[in-house]
């Protein structure tokens, strides 16, 4: 049986060394390489084929939700299975929706994820237990899903609520008003909402702002 070409997608060089040791003895996955960032796999699918790709969704470049879509774009064959710490419904949905074809915790077991990438291949959809008991839940007000966001994050929010524009918020951080775009479609991703006037809304229904 042809081996599974597999990429590995991480912000964390130490996730991507432990996920390839711990997947190099599977008999039908063939690693094909680690990736820090989503420009550097969406360069590889390009012109390389790979059939199967663990991503995780904070990405220095673009979030793992995003990057699915593309992923899709390029090659509809690929698999894409997501390996995450996050653990908010709104966003394990969306990447559903986005084209993956699972989401697992990154505390799963190995037997999780084996069981997760035979599931997927076959063209199912599997997620990992913890995850089918995140799903599986009543979705309750966004509460139940409030978001973690980093310092970064949060000084972000609290400038966009203040009115103020990317390019402002990026001369006072000294950022590029591009990341400060990301940092904004980020935020809006997390808390599962459509655009900046319902993502002020929900922050400060959560006492974030």
């Amino acid at each position: 049986m042809a081996k599974l070409l597999t990429a590995i997608v991480d912000d964390h060089p130490i996730v991507i060394e432990g996920l390839k040791v711990l997947l190099q003895n599977e008999e039908n996955l063939q690693l094909v390489g680690g990736f820090c960032n989503g420009s550097a796999i969406l360069s590889y699918i390009s012109t390389n084929q790979v059939d199967l790709i663990l991503l995780d969704i904070t990405l220095p470049d673009i979030n793992g939700i995003e990057l699915c879509q593309q992923i899709k774009d390029i090659s509809i064959a690929t698999v894409v299975l997501i390996l995450s710490n996050h653990t908010e419904r709104s966003i394990i949905m969306q990447t559903i929706q986005n084209g993956a074809s699972g989401y697992l915790l990154k505390n799963s077991s190995v037997d999780e994820l084996r069981h997760c990438i035979s599931e997927a291949v076959k063209g199912n959809i599997c997620y990992s237990k913890e995850v089918m008991e995140i799903i599986s839940r009543p979705s309750k007000n966004h509460i139940q899903d409030m978001p973690r966001l980093t310092r970064r994050e949060k000084e972000i929010l609290a400038l966009i609520a203040a009115g103020k524009t990317s390019q402002v918020i990026g001369q006072e951080l000294f950022l590029s008003p591009l990341t400060i775009d990301t940092h904004r479609k980020n935020l809006i991703q997390k808390f599962g909402v459509k655009n900046v006037a319902e993502l002020i809304m929900t922050a400060t229904q959560q006492q974030i702002l």
